[in-house]
């Protein structure tokens, strides 16, 4: 990849997810990295709603993810973890996807940015950490049966026209386009989903993070957190409530609350 992550910085970056330099670049360093990603750096859209530039800048994902210890969305976060990954010694493959509607069908060219991992075994891998809810660790891009994972039962079939299809549980996420891409093709998906009325990003915000025993998730003023089977909601009293929350559940430090959209809801 381009602009590639000096030493110091990759360490920066591996400080940022509480992950150990790996010895190589295998399929268990893999998992480990996706797995640490995870659980500390938010999936978010706050910037789309706070004015904030939206730069897929290899320097300007690296200031945002680690220096200022912000989440993203999916071109931020899968786009600056390709660079570390790449830094490490993995060979990284950019790849386009179609995210399936609740409706049928899919959306947009470039509407998502997965990754294709090649460890030192010689074995291909999907790593995605820039998904919101998806698994927790990488699959096997070769596999066409059931892969469990503790986010669900995931397949990666063949489709039509060369692409593969990702579900969960049965139900379509992404439909995946195989062709290598550079991370500047992605500028025209990133321009939509942070302009577009018809975004899901414009039309709700989102601040979530996989947790040890589920999942907590900031939409708006209502905080969701999940503990196995069991769920529970409620709603922040004021702003400085909410403040409190991004800064104690997400490390994420604002000035000021997010507005919320006219339209909400994912």
């Amino acid at each position: 990849m381009e602009d590639q992550l000096d030493p110091g910085r990759a360490d920066a970056y591996l400080h940022r997810i509480g992950a150990e330099r790996p010895a190589s670049p295998t399929a268990q360093a893999l998992r480990a990295l996706q797995y640490a990603h995870l659980r500390t750096v938010p999936f978010e859209n706050l910037s789309v709603h706070l004015d904030e530039d939206v730069s897929l800048d290899p320097g300007a994902l690296f200031a945002k993810v680690v220096d200022r210890r912000r989440g993203g969305f999916c071109y931020e976060l899968n786009g600056a973890f390709a660079s570390l990954l790449d830094a490490l010694g993995f060979e990284v493959t950019l790849l386009q996807a179609r995210v399936a509607r609740e409706g049928g069908g899919f959306g947009i060219p470039y509407d998502h940015l997965a990754l294709r991992v090649r460890t030192a075994e010689g074995t291909d891998w999907l790593a995605d950490v820039g998904f919101g809810a998806l698994s927790h660790f990488p699959l096997r891009f070769d596999e066409r049966g059931d892969q469990t994972d503790p986010g669900g039962v995931f397949r990666v079939e063949e489709a039509a026209g060369g692409d593969l299809l990702l579900r969960c549980d049965g139900v379509p996420q992404y439909l995946l386009d195989l062709r290598p891409r550079a991370l500047a093709d992605f500028e025209v998906g990133a321009w939509y989903h942070r302009t577009s009325p018809a975004s899901r990003f414009t039309r709700s915000l989102v601040c979530s993070l996989l947790t040890e025993e589920g999942r907590i998730t900031l939409t708006g003023r209502t905080l969701k957190t999940t503990l196995g089977e069991g769920r529970s909601e409620v709603v922040l009293p004021s702003d400085a409530a909410v403040l409190d929350a991004y800064a104690r559940h997400f490390g994420i430090a604002l000035d000021r609350v997010p507005p919320e959209p006219a339209s909400s809801g994912d």
